[in-house]
């Protein structure tokens, strides 16, 4: 579970804080180190694969023993320009076991990546497979120090996403896992390992119940393992399992935070979703979900009606979004497990209402719960043997997976969603764990984990323009597996706060370069018709994010809109496309009201980029310089204080080595500074 010192974090942030560095991009240093790495791990000498970067035990004896003994073949093809990809196959003569690798190496990045597959060939089931770790491997460092990078995931705190540094003394043993098989439940499964003044980035790619063991001996060395948590099981004839992804990023320099800069190019050039060839462009999205709890009492006539608001007030929406309750619902929230729309408030399907939103110039975002099944509903009833303890559908089920593919494809065509939303309301390991027998424990995670990203991946080749969004509670599925098939839109469902959406921001930007929150632009969002409570800049930037959607009662006529539409003009120009760009933190991480916290996002390709500065409620201090990273020394910038409405003309270098001075009278305030290089 999570565990690190906050303080440690401090002092991590502020070893970096004051190095610039322009443009962000792998050294040929970092480059070879990674081909060192592959080359040492999985080249093939003499007929057998070098010391491979994994680890399990069959029939009793490990894989160090097993694997010598066994055949060994490789093959190589070219995926693209920038990724090859390596199948070394390890088979047992005496089982018929069959070990696969599938590794992928990058020739952009210093980076490679793993899955293994096992499967029976044999005509009898196997011995038991078990403690499958497809990440088990030493790393050593010169001067003996580990700082371990990472953070908590997104439990539905203020601290969701807090970044986390935890020193890895001689003789020590730390564990992070996921909770209760959601794999951002409790911890982020992203790394990176500091080792004096070099690292490796480390990811688990797995939407189930991984686990990690980080294991210092009393000298230099540290081992690192990492897999999902439980694996003992034989396999039946004809039988194949996979393993979860693991990802190395490797990196030199010193600077970590340069590190996840490269991480992030990385994440947008390689896994990012692109529906319709493109990545995701910063969107403004708009529901009507605090108004007619979520869709309970939604239908056509005022979700039309809100749309018709949002144009009479000049608010552009890029989608409008028809969250839970649209489906037919007997008797209230949850009910979930008939997926078919509710004619009685619907008499023309969501149809009706895409139609009409696409007529003005916007896309729809549609609600689902495909995994989660509550009684009464068409699934319980008509098939619970798909329905694992009464609740969770089972995606390892083929006859429910095909069911469910197909049916969700054909309501996408049907209601015109141009984007898929899949929520996860529920902890499925006791679901799973429950339904396996002594020799078969891990199973069906991985029969539910396989399907569930199959069905996304059919869902995506019949529908290349949709994208998918990943919920789960508000992000409890943040996965790299699941990062390359969706896009988390809500990535908490601790939202509103702005002291907590601050800190949202400030920890997810490591890893993750697009997620989405909500705003209606006052703070700590109090239903409108409670009282007036002023739009405000503080309020809306403070959850900002690359996809921002707003729940304003549009059926309230005295709103100030005009600011609204300022600030999402704001949103628009200045905020929303730089968050493409490389993440620099300019102050500590802080929840505290006394603090300040600010940022920077930097396009250098572009010349390009911004910093958000929130004075907090309680801050004594009415200005504070910062010194920005990723800019051109001898360039000249304009520098535009976006909420002064003011602008001037700066070196490079002065931002850089003197720095920038922002003064925020109110409190709580905001400054938005936008630059820009001078062509």
């Amino acid at each position: 579970m999570h565990l690190g010192l906050e303080s440690l974090t401090v002092l991590a942030v502020l070893a970096v804080m004051v190095t610039p560095a322009c443009g962000v991009k792998p050294t040929q240093d970092e480059m070879k180190t990674a081909k060192q790495w592959v080359t040492e791990h999985f080249k093939p000498a003499k007929g057998t694969a070098g010391q491979p970067p994994f680890s399990f035990v069959y029939g009793g004896k490990t894989s160090d023993e097993l694997l010598t003994g066994w055949t060994f073949s490789q093959t190589r093809k070219k995926l693209d320009a920038n990724r090859t990809q390596t199948t070394q196959t390890y088979s047992d003569p005496k089982t018929g076991l069959e070990l696969r690798c599938v590794m992928v190496q990058y020739n952009d990045y210093p980076t490679v990546e793993w899955t293994l597959y096992f499967r029976n060939n044999g005509s009898s089931d196997s011995p038991i497979l078990e403690n499958v770790q497809p990440l088990d491997c030493r790393w050593t460092s010169d001067k003996g120090e580990f700082l371990l990078h990472h953070a908590i995931g997104s439990p539905c705190t203020q601290t969701d996403y807090q970044p986390l540094a935890s020193p890895l003394a001689p003789k020590t043993t730390k564990r992070i896992t996921a909770a209760g098989g959601r794999p951002t439940n409790s911890d982020l499964s992203y790394f990176n390992l500091e080792m004096s003044g070099k690292g490796v980035i480390i990811v688990v790619g797995w939407p189930g119940q991984w686990a990690s063991s980080w294991v210092r001996d009393e000298g230099n060395s540290l081992r690192v393992i990492a897999g999902q948590e439980l694996t003992h099981f034989s396999l039946r004839p004809g039988e194949e399992v996979r393993t979860p992804m693991i990802v190395l990023q490797f990196w030199q320099g010193g600077d970590w935070i340069r590190a996840q800069n490269i991480w992030r190019r990385w994440m947008i050039a390689h896994n990012l979703p692109r529906p319709g060839g493109k990545l995701p462009p910063p969107q403004f999205v708009a529901s009507s979900s605090r108004q007619y709890a979520e869709m309970i009492n939604a239908n056509e006539e005022n979700q039309k009606m809100f749309i018709n608001r949002y144009l009479e007030e000049g608010i552009k929406l890029d989608y409008w979004w028809m969250d839970a309750g649209w489906y037919v619902n007997q008797t209230g929230w949850p009910n979930v497990g008939t997926w078919e729309v509710d004619t009685k408030r619907f008499p023309n399907g969501l149809r009706a209402v895409s139609d009409y939103a696409h007529s003005k110039g916007m896309k729809i975002v549609t609600w689902f719960e495909p995994e989660r099944v509550t009684g009464g509903t068409w699934l319980s009833d008509t098939h619970p043997e798909w329905i694992l303890g009464g609740t969770l559908l089972d995606l390892g089920n083929n006859d429910a997976w095909t069911w469910l593919t197909n049916h969700i494809d054909k309501m996408i065509t049907e209601q015109g969603i141009d984007l898929y939303r899949q929520d996860f309301n529920m902890d499925p390991l006791g679901f799973w764990r429950g339904h396996d027998t002594p020799d078969r424990q891990g199973i069906t995670e991985i029969g539910h984990v396989t399907g569930f990203l199959a069905f996304w991946d059919e869902l995506r080749k019949r529908h290349p323009n949709v994208l998918i969004d990943t919920c789960a509670s508000g992000g409890r599925r943040n996965d790299l597996e699941t990062l390359r098939r969706a896009v988390p839109l809500w990535r908490t469902d601790f939202a509103y706060d702005c002291i907590g959406t601050q800190c949202h921001t400030y920890g997810i930007s490591f890893w993750i370069p697009y997620s989405g929150t909500g705003t209606v632009g006052c703070q700590n969002a109090p239903y409108y018709g409670e009282g007036k409570t002023p739009v405000e800049p503080y309020a809306f930037l403070s959850n900002a994010a690359p996809s921002l959607g707003t729940g304003l009662d549009m059926r309230i006529k005295d709103l100030d809109y005009a600011m609204f539409r300022r600030l999402v003009g704001w949103f628009r120009q200045y905020v929303g496309p730089n968050f493409y760009g490389d993440y620099y933190p300019l102050t500590l991480y802080s929840a505290d009201s006394k603090d300040w916290v600010a940022w920077q996002f930097d396009r250098p390709e572009q010349g390009e980029g911004m910093i958000e500065a929130f004075r907090r409620n309680d801050s004594t201090d009415e200005s504070r310089q910062f010194k920005l990273r990723g800019l051109e020394p001898k360039s000249d910038y304009t520098v535009t204080d976006v909420t002064a409405d003011r602008s001037w003309k700066a070196k490079g270098s002065e931002l850089l080595d003197a720095g920038l001075l922002i003064s925020i009278p109110e409190k709580p305030g905001v400054a938005l500074i936008a630059y820009s290089k001078a062509k």
